[in-house]
């Protein structure tokens, strides 16, 4: 099971991050988000590790410049993207050579959501992330009916997100969808925004299957 761990900021904390090997690694340039990275955090990545820009209705031109400037391995889409967005940014010739662009496409998941939707972008996203319909663009604090993820007939695999906790690892385990690739933690492991509870992390992880 893949662990992405969202919403990082200080350098010392995400280098003892970076010890537990989570997958991916996710930093937040949406500048209305309390996890917004001012200061990309000067750390060396290891091999195995991806690096996420999670961006929210920002232009193409601005993510790649980004992408390219702290050699990023994923977007996450977090806003209303079109499918011909997501075509644009993965075809697109300002992604430097050395980069290999991975795009996961966020939806905003609650009892009146179509999974039918995720199907035109299945061509363009190497995961999907579902995470709860709420106020916010991710970092609600709340989850969603996980029942509702057997409505994904897709082949794309998905990270689940939304108000997980440390005391979720038995009903994540229980998951049995076919596409389930792994978890998107964030606000559920916080001191505060921003700043990770790196033990409870490392707990955490010990529970997972």
């Amino acid at each position: 099971m893949k662990i992405k761990v969202c919403g990082m900021r200080e350098s010392e904390n995400l280098q003892s991050l970076i010890a537990l090997k989570p997958d991916f690694i996710g930093f937040i340039f949406y500048k209305k988000s309390k996890r917004f990275v001012a200061d990309f955090p000067k750390v060396i990545f290891p091999k195995g590790i991806k690096k996420v820009g999670v961006f929210v209705y920002e232009s193409i031109d601005e993510v790649l410049r980004l992408v390219n400037k702290h050699q990023l391995d994923c977007v996450q889409l977090h806003g209303n993207e079109s499918a011909e967005y997501c075509q644009k940014l993965r075809h697109s010739e300002l992604v430097s050579e050395s980069v290999q662009l991975d795009i996961i496409k966020a939806f905003s998941v609650d009892e009146n959501f179509d999974f039918s939707i995720t199907k035109q972008y299945e061509k363009y996203c190497n995961y999907f992330l579902f995470d709860t319909k709420g106020i916010n663009y991710g970092g609600n604090g709340v989850k969603f009916n996980w029942e509702l993820l057997e409505n994904y007939t897709g082949n794309t695999p998905f990270l689940l997100s939304g108000g997980i906790s440390k005391n979720d690892a038995k009903e994540i385990n229980k998951i049995k969808h076919s596409a389930f690739a792994g978890i998107d933690i964030n606000s559920g492991f916080e001191i505060e925004p921003g700043l990770k509870n790196i033990e409870k992390i490392k707990e955490f992880k010990q529970y997972l299957k």
